[in-house]
């Protein structure tokens, strides 16, 4: 009875969360829960109903994660006041440390810590345990993430500019479109959302990687980085987004629906960890952005344009066409207009130990390729790309193709044989482009990853980095065979002309106006040579719609002109596209890929081939606020758009969005609209955060596919 009355050595715990969470760079995510970073100490009060004795009752903490916590593994740690009276395993890793701030003449019981988890503990979230003398107590449940404000971390980032704009910011751009035509997806990360620390938890712990090897590997940001790049897609786990391209988007949204990260991470965990639908690559990049920063890790998306699929690893793609233009089947190579992937900042010790490959490493979720067996990609160092080192750990010799590659043109004939169109050294790897730090301008970084085309440098990584490939000189020598053969007919051809060589025709796109979704698109082809006779030509001009990876959904328009090139002369044709004709085409297409195939007559053999990936702007979406939001007042938002086309538009639907704003989407139907005339919806919603904030508004319907709209502004706070 008397053991049952017995009063507790501990009267009070305070962890001054708060406090600590703004120290720790948290504070934006939860000031209830405590979050910190690792490397780095945190405050707690600890009050005693007794004076404190570290010579006759050690203080001693323990802290653990994951199902299996062992000292040897740096998932447990025992460590106390004072540490050398802490017994403790000699292999033991990751041990935390605590010291008494306040060191008074006489004993107190009330004392001031400082708890240290050290650089390397796993990230998660641990369970604290405090026990004096034969009394054990609990502390916490904490979360400690990836500290790169540390220097002993290996996600550690010098530059505060580059900590807030890779880490902290919410907000951010997706470059989209083709190298041409270069357009901006506002998306919003909303890594600080309320939930955003369960969902990234739950990645880690759902994946098999997770089951496979346990909480410890999680110390290492290359372990997290692959982990999270399988987990956005759910081809191998049950991951957070299902991709599509084309056929339809029932039971889901279409990629192109999505604003921001935060709604399809809260969805996967609402719905059982069900995978969202449907996600392509800006999609899977984005939401990946988000769960790297939430974690810690500097993370940056990034668009690739004229991006190669290089499926048989072997530095170059082989593009098939018929007369008509399209592209066929042949090879499941490809170029994509863009391709997305993140970049993470982290240190490589695995492949130098001078540091010669730290710094930024591909990472990209989208389901491509298996990387160990998985659908997932890197980190691949940006600077081993860079150098051609294609031997290197993970997935360098796909990345070093998606920006190196060469193209090859092949023109199918009727007969079946196949002759080179032309041979491209420079298409592919254009503008790569990332956000800037601190403002909306796109930053190219191009020059991070490859040499300048056409140099002796830049050939000479290529020849170094296919040097690499054990394969590549049986690859090289059987597309040779394929290439010779082609080259053989020609040369037969040339034998039965007599005339001597012609001067090359040079052929290019020029627009006439922009193009604009609603609007008929003009072009005009340009054909010119330094012929001096007169060149009978045959032109046979397509457009397609395409899908943004280059596969092909409907054919738009056919013709075939017979025309004269003079002699010094350029030959302009025109080219007009109607809206009429591609408008239901561009439901399902990302672009209209606009061909021309042109056959020299005087020299059949000799076929010319030029292409133009148009990107529509689309007309604009306006999204307006009142004059003055405060945090925790109602603000009226205005959402307008004109119908730009002489015909009604039907099945109209508006979203709006926004992290600090919306806690979940605003999705409404909204009536038909008639031609030429504008629709004004009103909202209103009360902002829960302040500070910069971004309101993203997707008009939908039967002739337009997510148009955009979005405003910036400042929530103040509210005064009291």
């Amino acid at each position: 009875m008397a053991s049952e009355d017995r009063k507790s050595v501990f009267r009070s715990m305070d962890l001054h969360t708060k406090t600590n969470n703004t120290d720790h760079h948290t504070s934006e995510i939860s000031v209830d829960q405590l979050i910190v970073r690792r490397g780095q100490s945190f405050t707690m009060s600890l009050k005693l109903t007794q004076p404190f004795n570290k010579n006759l009752y050690p203080l001693t903490f323990t802290a653990m994660t994951g199902a299996e916590v062992s000292e040897e593994l740096g998932t447990f740690s025992c460590f106390g006041i004072p540490d050398n009276k802490i017994q403790r395993s000699s292999s033991a890793k990751a041990v935390w440390k605590v010291m008494l701030l306040n060191s008074f003449p006489s004993l107190q019981s009330d004392l001031t810590l400082n708890i240290t988890p050290p650089a390397d503990t796993p990230i998660g979230e641990f369970e604290l345990m405090v026990k004096y003398r034969d009394e054990e107590n609990f502390v916490a449940s904490l979360v400690v993430l990836f500290n790169p404000w540390c220097p002993d971390d290996p996600v550690f980032l010098s530059g505060e500019e580059e900590r807030q704009e890779y880490v902290m910011n919410e907000e951010g751009t997706i470059y989209v479109g083709s190298a041409d035509y270069i357009f901006t997806k506002k998306w919003d990360f909303g890594q600080f959302e309320d939930d955003m620390v369960n969902i990234s938890l739950k990645i880690l712990e759902k994946s098999q990687e997770h089951l496979d090897y346990q909480a410890c590997q999680r110390c290492n940001p290359i372990y997290v980085g692959r982990l999270v790049s399988a987990m956005i897609n759910f081809e191998d786990d049950e991951g957070v987004l299902e991709g599509r391209w084309g056929g339809g988007y029932d039971g889901g949204h279409s990629p192109t629906h999505w604003s921001g990260s935060h709604s399809i991470l809260h969805n996967w965990l609402k719905n059982d960890c069900s995978p969202v639908k449907y996600g392509q690559c800006w999609v899977f990049a984005g939401v990946m952005c988000s769960v790297m920063r939430l974690l810690g890790i500097p993370c940056r998306v990034v668009t690739n344009f004229c991006s190669a699929h290089d499926c048989d690893a072997n530095l170059s793609i082989d593009l098939y066409h018929i007369d008509t233009g399209v592209e066929e089947d042949l090879t499941e190579d490809s170029v994509w207009n863009f391709h997305v992937w993140v970049e993470a900042w982290m240190k490589r010790s695995d492949l130098a130990g001078d540091g010669k490959y730290d710094g930024w490493q591909v990472l990209d979720p989208t389901p491509q390729e298996l990387s160990g067996g998985v659908y997932r990609c890197g980190p691949a160092s940006v600077k081993a790309i860079l150098s051609g080192e294609t031997g290197f750990n993970y997935d360098v010799p796909f990345v070093f193709a998606e920006v190196n590659a060469d193209c090859i043109d092949w023109l199918i004939k009727a007969d079946g044989t196949k002759v080179v169109m032309s041979s491209d050294t420079k298409r592919v790897g254009k503008k790569i482009s990332t956000k800037s730090i601190g403002s909306d301008e796109r930053f190219d970084i191009t020059h991070n990853y490859k040499h300048k085309e056409g140099t002796e440098r830049e050939r000479a990584v290529f020849k170094y980095a296919s040097s690499r490939d054990n394969n590549k000189d049986e690859e090289m020598e059987a597309g040779g065979e394929e290439e010779e053969e082609g080259t053989g007919e020609m040369d037969g051809d040339e034998g039965e002309n007599e005339l001597p060589p012609l001067p090359q025709l040079v052929i290019k796109f020029k627009e006439v106006s922009k193009p604009v979704n609603g609007k008929d698109v003009e072009l005009k082809l340009v054909l010119a040579s330094e012929s001096y006779i007169e060149r009978p030509l045959s032109i046979s001009i397509t457009a397609h719609g395409m899908r943004y990876n280059g596969s092909t959904v409907s054919n738009i328009l056919s013709e075939v002109k017979e025309e004269t090139l003079l002699p010094e002369k350029e030959l302009s044709i025109p080219i007009t596209v109607p809206f009429s004709a591609y408008h239901k085409h561009m439901m399902e297409s990302d672009n209209i890929k606009v061909t021309a195939i042109v056959e020299d007559k005087l020299r059949s053999e000799n076929t010319y081939l030029a292409e133009d990936d148009v990107v529509l702007e689309e007309p604009p979406l306006t999204v307006t606020v009142g004059d003055e939001v405060k945090l925790g007042r109602l603000v009226k938002i205005e959402v307008s758009f004109t119908n730009p086309t002489q015909e009604l538009l039907t099945n109209c639907t508006l979203t709006l969005s926004g992290s600090g704003l919306i806690k979940e989407d605003i999705e409404s139907s909204i009536p038909d609209l008639k031609e030429n005339t504008r629709v004004r919806v009103q909202f209103h919603v009360i902002p829960y955060k302040a500070g910069k904030k971004t309101l993203m508004a997707n008009y939908n319907c039967d002739t337009f596919k997510d148009i955009k709209g979005s405003c910036t502004f400042t929530v103040e706070p509210c005064s009291l």
